[in-house]
């Protein structure tokens, strides 16, 4: 049962940080530490569907200890950003692609879909309320978190009656503050994301969990990132850490462009999906196929895989310089980033950023 439209009842904070105070938090924001004075709340109950829209002040949430959350996980998220804009407006980048993926995930998870143009209005209600807190330096954006999780108290094993959806924001700083720096990566063959059949294309808390003994196993590797292979074989490419994987075949304007075909297993990532437009309108051949780790290997041995990257909403476009696996390691290129990954990060970013045209409309004016 879904509400076809919702009001939001506006209950703005009457303490709210000071502009000093928040103007240093903005002249160093990183990235996830601060957070705006405000959030948006909605509630679903079984019977009822939506209601109770607020935007209140940012503040702790009660959990009883039996919450159907802590036991059974029934948690979603979506990850977006607003960028201020060229002519003092704001927007945020896609967000309908967003909010379809959480209908996506909740479907999965066995949770109710918040309707699209409900997710976006919620999104805009925060960003209209706490504008004050997008940064405006370089590569700087207000992070948007909005997620979902089961309220109803009781530990029997089934889809809960209640759920909580809310977003936060938080502003971010330039992933690269000291310029774009390519990551090593550690190819898993112990551990796997995602099976077929199982969660791997919703973005649910429990995937991250699952991931963390991985991460430690590459940072014990020296490396910065993992790379997760294929759950069957161990064999083909899917996703590096939480982001998604392209690879770049041949040099300059006539490079082909790759990336790991969906198979149920990956994240269906929104700028994944934007690289693939973005990347043709550049006149580059783009496709989704499957690539071995033996194709990797040799590719970047011969010279046909002259790149790599991975790309998602907090880094954007984050180079890969080396990768590691049991089998040995090797360099990718010359171990540097490489000008088609640093073109694609500057073209996706002055789009985001307005400073460059907006041919898909993509971009979603909010103030």
């Amino acid at each position: 049962m879904t509400t076809p439209r919702i009001d939001f009842d506006l209950k703005p904070s009457a303490q709210p940080l000071s502009g000093t105070e928040r103007e240093a938090v903005l002249a160093d924001p990183g990235f996830g530490r601060h957070f705006t004075d405000h959030m948006v709340t909605i509630k679903w109950t079984e019977g009822r569907g939506w209601h109770d829209a607020q935007l209140q002040p940012y503040a702790p949430l009660p959990i009883d200890p039996a919450n159907m959350t802590l036991h059974y996980a029934q948690t979603i998220f979506e990850g977006l950003k607003a960028y201020a804009q060229p002519d003092g407006s704001v927007a945020t980048f896609r967000p309908d692609a967003n909010a379809r993926r959480f209908q996506n995930s909740a479907r999965r998870l066995a949770m109710p879909e918040l309707p699209v143009e409900t997710f976006i209005e919620a999104c805009d209600v925060l960003v209209r309320q706490d504008r004050a807190w997008v940064p405006t330096q370089g590569e700087q954006s207000l992070y948007l978190r909005p997620f979902m999780f089961a309220t109803e108290v009781g530990l029997g094993v089934r889809p809960a009656g209640e759920y909580l959806f809310i977003v936060i924001a938080s502003p971010a700083g330039a992933y690269f503050p000291r310029g774009v720096k390519p990551v090593s990566v550690w190819l898993s063959e112990e551990y796997v994301r995602a099976a077929p059949g199982g969660t791997g294309e919703a973005k649910t808390g429990g995937n991250y969990a699952a991931s963390l003994a991985a991460q430690a196993q590459a940072a014990e590797q020296g490396c910065d990132q993992v790379v997760w292979l294929d759950a069957t074989e161990r064999r083909w490419i899917e996703e590096m850490g939480g982001m998604n994987l392209y690879f770049v075949y041949g040099t300059g304007e006539h490079a082909r462009i790759v990336t790991p075909e969906l198979t149920g297993t990956l994240l269906p990532g929104i700028t994944r999906d934007s690289l693939l437009s973005i990347a043709a309108d550049m006149g580059h051949e783009v496709s989704e196929g499957r690539i071995s780790t033996e194709d990797w290997r040799e590719g970047n041995a011969d010279g046909s895989i002259s790149e790599v990257f991975a790309c998602g909403t907090a880094a954007v476009i984050t180079p890969v310089g080396e990768a590691k696996s049991a089998r040995g390691s090797w360099t990718v290129g010359d171990g540097q980033p490489g000008p088609v990954t640093m073109k694609l990060r500057e073209a996706l970013l002055a789009l985001q950023t307005g400073h460059a045209p907006d041919p898909h409309g993509w971009l979603h004016r909010i103030v």
